[in-house]
Parts: C-alpha cells; sequence; structure tokens
C-alpha cells in the first residue's frame, strides 16, 4: 500500500539538500519548463549542464559568504524544486521555485525553511519578491507576510513583501 493512500494519512517526507547532490539534468529539466519561466521575469536564456554548473557554483558561494543559501527540495526523495535565502544588502529574501507539479507543495516548503530564519538571530525578517503575473498571493498572507509594494530588481518589476520573524 502506498504510504500516502487515505488510510494511512502520512504526508510526503520533504527534506532539504544542497543543490550540488542534485544530477544537473534534473535542474535544467526543470528550469526549461516554460510554465516555470512564466513567473521568472530574470530567467533569460536556455539551460544547460554548464549553466546549472554556474547556478550552482553562486548559490553555494552564498552558503560559503552567508551560511546560509539555496538548497534543493526534495518529497520523498524525488527532487521537486529549490529554494532558500539569499543576502540583499541588509535584508534576507527568499526565494522558491517549484516543479510545476509540485506547485501544492510550495505552502509546506516555505513554513519548513522560515523555520530556519526564525531560528536564525541575523534574521529579524524576510522578504519576497514575486512578479506581478503571480495572482494568488493568499499563501503570503497566511504565512504572515504583508504588502510593502512594487519594487524594480535587475530590471524587472516585482511585488515586495516582508515576514517579521519575531528576531527584530
Amino acid at each position: 500500500m502506498d504510504r500516502h493512500s487515505e488510510q494511512t494519512q502520512v504526508p510526503p517526507e520533504i527534506t532539504f539538500v544542497r543543490l550540488s547532490e542534485i544530477d544537473p539534468h534534473e535542474i535544467v529539466r526543470h528550469m526549461s519548463d516554460p510554465r516555470v519561466a512564466e513567473h521568472m521575469p530574470l530567467l533569460t536564456g536556455a539551460w544547460d549542464k554548464a549553466t546549472v554548473a554556474e547556478f550552482v557554483r553562486q548559490k553555494d558561494a552564498c552558503w560559503t559568504r552567508d551560511g546560509l543559501g539555496h538548497w534543493a527540495f526534495l518529497c520523498d526523495g524525488r527532487y521537486v524544486g529549490w529554494g532558500g535565502f539569499q543576502k540583499e544588502g541588509a535584508e534576507w529574501d527568499f526565494g522558491l521555485v517549484l516543479r510545476p507539479g509540485a506547485f501544492g507543495l510550495g505552502t509546506r516548503i516555505a513554513r519548513q525553511a522560515l523555520a530556519f530564519a526564525r531560528a536564525d538571530p541575523r534574521i529579524p525578517f524576510v522578504t519576497f519578491l514575486l512578479p506581478p503575473t503571480r495572482k494568488a498571493l493568499g499563501a503570503l498572507t497566511r504565512l504572515g507576510a504583508r504588502p510593502l509594494g512594487e519594487i524594480a530588481y535587475e530590471g524587472a518589476v516585482f511585488l515586495k513583501f516582508r515576514l517579521e520573524t519575531g528576531r527584530g
């Protein structure tokens, strides 16, 4: 019997691993999906193994520099996306990029990741930047984030939100 059947009610196991642990082809497939690109205005050009290698190098550099960064997210051991924290000036921005089949896991993954921010004394609040194409923003409200308005970032417009971690 499947461990997720209605009789057992066992939720899928969500784990976080380093991006370098994921087969680069998985990330290429993920980032090449047009449904992902639809909500990522800064995503330009095709992804290949070299693009993934540079992406992983940059995200690993955040861990080295800041002690926190981006993870790959696994659901029952399968890669479902990536995201995490990136220091932007004095702010910690949180991003989440899931495979289309895993969009429903977003709030659960975000809550798990935000527990890291709440436990880190360096992070009094977290920001989120979402493209205006994202219309379903209820999950951010349920997490406790409040809108700050629109900002321009690297030539694109984003909706900015802020979530207090209780550390400030």
